[in-house]
């Protein structure tokens, strides 16, 4: 006679092979249809395969990037003032955020100032002559870091856990193709 345990792991496996599956799983699913086409089958086993453009662009442009990990500060409120800097000279970014009241400004401000010396550098080291005029803000993100989490007294007793979030802030800034606007 079968144990309790192991009827049940046959049971939510045969759900599973039934359609019952986890969200991912649905999620595969639908990706192997879509790309069946395109992979050349019709829609049965076998790798995904998806193309790509090429990585390198034709005519690579200066760019460099700068990252800051583990930002002291939740990724909502940075991502509402990286938002209005995304695209943006790399002279009107900083104008911006030294005038903005946001505490999250001064932490992007020191992204975005290294990633300007990172672009000076990299042209000193390849012998290339750089204008910082026409950097622009071309990739800008902002990431959820890791979680610090701890617990705050609440009433009768009990302790109430508190979320101190972290961010990751990535900043890419490249030549304008041109003259600066």
């Amino acid at each position: 006679m079968a144990t309790r345990k192991s009827t049940t792991k046959r049971k939510t496996a045969a759900k599973r092979a039934r359609g019952g599956a986890k969200k991912s799983t649905a999620k595969r699913a639908s990706t192997r249809a879509r790309s069946g086409a395109a992979a050349g089958g019709a829609g049965g086993g076998g790798a995904l395969r998806t193309t790509r453009a090429p990585a390198i662009p034709a005519t690579p442009a200066r760019q460099a990037r700068a990252i800051q990990r583990t930002t002291r500060q939740s990724p909502y409120k940075m991502r509402l003032v990286i938002d209005e800097i995304r695209g943006k000279d790399v002279n009107a970014a900083l104008n911006y955020l030294a005038f903005s009241k946001k505490h999250a400004a001064k932490q992007i401000e020191k992204v975005l100032r290294s990633a300007v010396a990172n672009a000076e550098s990299g042209a000193r080291a390849d012998n290339a002559s750089l204008d910082v005029d026409t950097l622009f803000v071309k990739h800008a993100v902002v990431n959820e870091g890791p979680k610090l989490k701890r617990f705050t007294p609440a009433a009768m007793g009990r302790a109430t856990p508190i979320q101190k979030r972290t961010s990751h802030v990535e900043i890419v800034v490249a030549a304008r193709q041109g003259a600066a606007r």
